[in-house]
């Protein structure tokens, strides 16, 4: 099968998250906490902005952030937080 052919598959993963909040009040997340214990540290917060996941739905504010070097978002959805993680498709 080529790449192409293979879509890779998201679910919502709902995380728990550090963060800060600044004498303005704004969130700045700086932690996100993996079920297998991985904690994963936040660089940079790059966008902050109201969006929808196109890949598995929901939404709120989307921050843009850099982890290890690479790009990804982590929405704030009312009271939860999530990411759009990678199904693990092996069987």
């Amino acid at each position: 099968m080529r790449k192409t052919e293979m879509a890779t598959q998201y679910r919502k993963a709902y995380v728990p998250v550090t963060l800060d909040v600044d004498k303005e009040g704004a969130i700045l997340p700086r932690l996100i906490w993996w079920d297998n214990g991985v904690i994963f540290q936040i660089d940079q917060i790059l966008y902050k902005c109201r969006a929808t996941s196109k890949k598995v739905g929901g939404g709120g504010i989307r921050y843009t952030v850099q982890i290890r070097g690479k790009e990804s978002f982590l929405f704030h959805e009312g009271d939860k937080w999530f990411v759009e993680a990678k199904e693990d498709n092996c069987s």
